[in-house]
């Protein structure tokens, strides 16, 4: 039996951040000092991020007003920040932002959890609708929901809110995988893959949705600066079923998972819920955790699917962070073309944790270069979550259905 990952969509907020210019709304706040303000700058231009995404307006207005106070011009269109609030102006007054000063504020967990909520009701159903019309399936197919959110809570949840609003048969079966981290999208597939063996007819809807800069912090200690540097928000959603259908173009068959718990770094990559907002800790230790666990990791999956690091044409690696993706390629080997589809997501999006592997995934879609791809992701515990998937061709290539 082949279970595929029929589609897969991807979603980002309107308003973009550039790298450059959000770091400079960290560095200039009042309460960080000189060392901390260096340590941001420094950090920021260090993450291997160009742009990102945010729910908060308010934020992409203060980017573009440090921008403008470096003498550059403030991007407009598609391609640049989309403010809704004054142009060339202070941000307006929110609950993040003091309108007068330009001042971050920290609101605390229960106004972060409803802006979360009002914009994570809305993603969770816009990407799982985009999933299923690139699907050849019906609302009405749709056996079991599963969605995944470690940014905020909501209940009914999310599964609830997709199951209602996309018209999904009133005894779907429905899973929430809530606070698990970056690499729970491989929970969530796993469980997608089980359902459809045991059911060949089941047509599993999975739904990742992350806020993540509803959790930024204004402080001078280092983990907080790595997570302001790195972390954005997105959602992403995937078809999965081992019914066959007709396809367009090539799909992604999940050919067998792996877990694993490094013996160490427990305490290095942790996420807490706080007073204002949910406490991230993100130890510089981490990559040097992963370097020295992510071989050991792999070995049992790939000696069950009878592949080896080297055969592997394709890669999809958690862009974490991009001194996590060097000492990954370092330690297995892998060329910048395999590492390509990781970095740019990292460039262009960030790290929106549990999402963010989807869009890794779905750019080696794209590509429809058929053969097996190694997908990894790194969470809390340290866990190492891991997948052996393969491209397999559409039938323009002549092989489809």
């Amino acid at each position: 039996m082949t279970v595929r990952m029929l589609s897969i969509a991807t979603e980002l907020p309107d308003t973009t951040i550039r790298q450059e210019d959000v770091a400079e709304v960290f560095a200039e706040q009042p309460g960080m000092t000189r060392l901390g303000s260096r340590l941001v700058r420094a950090t920021f231009r260090a993450a291997g991020v160009d742009t990102r995404h945010t729910v908060l307006p308010e934020l992409g207005t203060l980017a573009d007003a440090a921008r403008q106070r470096r003498g550059d011009a403030v991007p407009s269109g598609p391609e640049g920040t989309v403010c809704p609030h004054e142009e060339g102006g202070g941000a307006a007054a929110s609950s993040f932002v003091a309108a007068a000063e330009g001042q971050l504020l920290s609101p605390g967990t229960r106004e972060r959890n409803r802006i979360y909520t009002e914009n994570a009701r809305r993603m969770f159903v816009s990407v799982a609708r985009a999933a299923l019309e690139r699907a050849p399936v019906e609302a009405a197919h749709v056996t079991h929901v599963v969605t995944v959110s470690c940014t905020g809570f909501f209940a009914p949840g999310p599964d609830v809110r997709v199951a209602k609003d996309l018209g999904l048969p009133a005894d779907v079966t429905r899973t929430h995988l809530g606070f698990m981290g970056c690499n729970a999208a491989f929970p969530a597939l796993r469980a997608a893959a089980t359902a459809c063996r045991a059911d060949p007819r089941a047509v599993v809807l999975v739904v990742c949705l992350e806020l993540c800069t509803l959790h930024l912090h204004v402080r001078n200690d280092p983990d907080t600066v790595m997570g302001n540097a790195l972390f954005a928000d997105g959602a992403a959603a995937a078809v999965v079923s081992a019914r066959e259908v007709p396809l367009a173009g090539p799909s992604l068959e999940l050919v067998d998972f792996e877990t694993a718990l490094a013996p160490v770094g427990e305490d290095e990559l942790a996420w807490s819920v706080g007073d204002e907002g949910f406490e991230m800790i993100l130890g510089a230790y981490v990559p040097r955790i992963i370097d020295d666990h992510v071989a050991d990791a792999l070995a049992p999956l790939l000696r069950r699917t009878g592949e080896t690091v080297e055969h592997v044409p394709q890669w999809a690696v958690h862009p974490g962070g991009r001194s996590i993706l060097d000492k990954v390629q370092s330690r297995l080997g892998l060329s910048q073309e395999q590492m390509a589809p990781s970095r740019s997501v990292l460039s262009e999006a960030g790290n929106m944790s549990s999402a963010t592997i989807l869009f890794v995934l779905e750019r080696i879609l794209a590509r429809g270069a058929p053969g097996a791809v190694a997908a990894m992701a790194f969470g809390p515990g340290l866990s190492i979550e891991s997948a052996l998937l393969r491209v397999l061709p559409g039938p323009a290539d002549g092989q489809g259905e």
